[in-house]
């Protein structure tokens, strides 16, 4: 590392002739650079005779003469943009020049040298422009993004005192970023080796900085460069610097007193870090007194961060004190605090417990106090105990839990206020005093009665759908009647976006919990709202909206049944459905006018057989079976005549218009007996029956 000059220039020193002075030069440099003194920059070095140069720098002059004066130098100051110009790390300067390595935009400005003497001065001016580099690879150069720093090199450590080390290091390449801050850490091998801890912050104009050190630490240093794009790599780290040790300079915090028991104290509080301990050995001196008794202090050593008293009184007040020690001395002495010993369970209790003022969620009550001597401990509060006994209300369950309040007041006529309370309601209560871990004996228990209010909210309020212009409420009683029921107000409205139909009321006796409501509009939605009353007025109201029904899908349909259009369409259909069966009944009619005249040798099936008209056939085997009662020669006749039409036809099969008359002419195929036969056998067939009730 390149020799550096630590101490000031230019310094005025005032001797006495004939004394024995010494000048000091501070350096340092890697390797040891050799110092040579001259005088007013002439001549040879200034070593021997009265002169002598010591290892540090510091010329010693055994006997100050006359002509061991010399002349004051000139002083060279440079400004910017008339400011004063802060060199930092990088602008080097001599007694003749300025130098600005590796120029960029921000050093463009105007420079301006001041010469000064104890007599006269003298200045001169330059402007600096600052041109861009012209070379083929400007524009791949400019357009190349800014980077992290480097990280710092060549940490040296220097100025080295009990507490204290210059740190100097030289910056790494900035990237086209400049460097805007220092961090610099440490890192200690005796309580946490290996972790590396923040030190301090410091501008990115400094590369030498003094750190305040702690005593009877080996310290190792590094540091991070940040700039705008974010932080370097960690330098490498320094050498080792060992601070001295001395002694503690921190008092140990949170210092109290406080008892377990009832006989005892504990004296705690939190121990000295481990870079406040500034030497070996560390321990504690406490001391202890009962406040204002005027004893000497009772003291212990201890290495702990505790220590108990025993025997004490009961709830006694102590001043306490502590000091931290080392090997190397004491520390400074705390400030008394106040602690206490143990407390006790308080030997008296509140009495003539009232109750006055009672509404109905509201009671004030008195009672008469307790010697403060007596709680045998720090007054916590009155605390009293309440529950509700019952209801008012025959047969309505209630919760007893016991409920608490606090009063603090030390007044001699103490009095507080018990709220939110249940109205229509039996309570007992009774008060204790407490102090931060006992109670006293309970005072005398106290019953009253709250007035009547206005009923809680209903248990429940259920909107069902049970047709298309009806909706059926049922609900149940409050929770909380808060009094005697005298009825139940319903309100409902139409609701339509923001604007809200006409209020329409219902009132109900307190036994009715349900209720049909035929709706004026089953197409609207509605707002409820319903409440119970006591005498003192309307309770919660309880408030539902139309689409809040399971089932508002069906209120959206429409009845189709009673849409006109629909009806009109059904009497269509049924008068097209009557018509047509009027012209089917013609049609059987007008067939069945033709009797058969003769049958055809082949049996019909069994099945009645459909004509090309439409008309059916309605002979079957019933029609070969005799009538009861007849004749056998008509059985037999009427086995041969299966009315077969197609042998009445001319040719082979009988031909039929659109009517269902024949085409062609009857043809007699059988002889006239036959034919009288068969006109026989037509009159009892029952076929011609049918065709004849057709």
């Amino acid at each position: 590392m390149s020799p550096r000059m630590l101490g000031p220039n230019n310094q005025l020193i005032k001797v006495t002739e004939n004394k024995r002075t010494f000048l000091d030069c501070p350096f340092f440099g890697s390797p040891l650079p050799a110092l040579r003194w001259f005088k007013n920059g002439q001549g040879s070095g200034l070593d021997g005779g009265q002169y002598r140069v010591y290892i540090n720098g510091s010329l010693e002059i055994k006997r100050a003469r006359k002509e061991d004066e010399g002349i004051r130098p000139t002083s060279v100051t440079w400004t910017k943009d008339d400011r004063p110009l802060y060199l930092g790390w990088r602008l080097k300067k001599d007694e003749t020049s300025l130098t600005i390595p590796n120029v960029n935009e921000g050093d463009k400005g105007t420079y301006t040298c001041t010469v000064r003497s104890e007599i006269d001065q003298d200045s001169a001016s330059a402007h600096l422009t600052v041109l861009e580099e012209a070379s083929p690879n400007h524009s791949v150069s400019s357009a190349l993004p800014a980077g992290r720093p480097d990280p710092p090199t060549d940490l040296d450590l220097s100025d080295p005192t009990a507490r204290s080390v210059r740190l100097t290091w030289i910056p790494g390449n900035e990237h086209r970023s400049p460097v805007t801050e220092f961090h610099v850490q440490f890192e200690e091998d005796r309580w946490e080796p290996g972790k590396w801890q923040n030190l301090s912050i410091y501008p990115g104009d400094l590369n030498s900085v003094i750190l305040q050190l702690a005593p009877f630490v080996r310290y190792q240093f590094r540091v991070i460069a940040r700039n705008l794009v974010g932080l370097s790599e960690p330098s490498q780290p320094s050498p080792r610097y060992t601070t001295s040790g001395a002694p503690p300079d921190a008092i140990p915090r949170d210092l109290r007193g406080w008892g377990s028991k009832k006989d005892n104290m504990n004296i705690t509080w939190e121990p000295l870090r481990d870079l406040e301990r500034n030497g070996p050995h560390l321990h504690y001196c406490v001391w202890w007194r009962r406040k204002d008794s005027g004893e000497d202090w009772n003291n212990v050593t201890t290495y702990q961060s505790k220590h108990l008293v025993h025997p004490t009184g009961t709830y006694v007040p102590y001043e306490i004190k502590i000091q931290a020690r080392n090997e190397f001395g004491h520390g400074p002495v705390s400030n008394v605090v106040i602690g206490y010993s143990g407390e006790d369970e308080p030997t008296d209790t509140p009495k003539n417990l009232q109750v006055s003022e009672v509404t109905n969620t509201t009671a004030v009550i008195h009672w008469t106090p307790v010697h403060m001597s007596s709680v045998q401990g720090e007054f916590k509060e009155y605390r009293l105990y309440y529950w509700r006994e019952s209801s008012q209300l025959p047969g309505l369950a209630v919760s007893k839990e016991k409920k608490t309040r606090g009063f603090y007041t030390t007044v001699a006529e103490p009095s507080g206020l018990l709220a939110d309370l249940v109205p229509y309601s039996n309570y007992k209560m009774f008060m204790v005093v407490a102090n931060n871990h006992f109670e006293s004996l309970p005072s005398n228990t106290v019953e009253f009665s709250t007035k009547e209010g206005v009923p809680g909210a209903l248990r429940f309020f259920r909107i069902n759908r049970r047709s298309l212009d009806t909706i059926h409420l049922e609900w149940d009683k409050p929770q909380e009647p808060n009094g005697v029921l005298i009825a139940y107000l319903l309100k409902y409205q139409t609701v339509n976006g923001s604007r809200l139909g006409h209020l329409h009321g219902e009132t109900f006796l307190p036994n009715v919990t349900e209720f049909t409501l035929r709706l004026p509009n089953p197409t609207s939605r509605y707002n409820f709202m319903l409440a119970a009353l006591t005498k003192l007025g309307t309770g919660v109201v309880y408030s539902e909206e139309s689409p809040h029904f399971s089932n508002e899908a069906y209120i959206n349909q429409v009845d189709i049944a009673t849409q006109g259009w629909f009806i009109g369409l059904m009497c269509a259909i049924a008068l097209i459905i009557l018509i047509l069966l009027i012209v089917c009944f013609i049609k059987r009619s007008r067939g069945g006018k033709y009797p058969v005249r003769d049958k055809k040798d082949l049996p019909l099936d069994s099945v009645d057989q459909k004509d090309p008209d439409g008309s059916f056939d309605y002979h079957s085997d019933e029609d070969n079976k005799p009538l009861q009662g007849s004749q056998t020669s008509l059985d037999a006749n009427a086995k041969e005549s299966d009315d077969s039409l197609v042998d009445y036809g001319e040719g082979g099969n009988g031909q039929f218009n659109e009517d269902g008359s024949f085409i062609g002419q009857y043809t007699v195929k059988k002889d006239k007996d036959e034919t009288e036969g068969n006109e026989s056998s037509e009159a009892t067939s029952p076929v011609n029956a049918i065709y004849s009730l057709a």
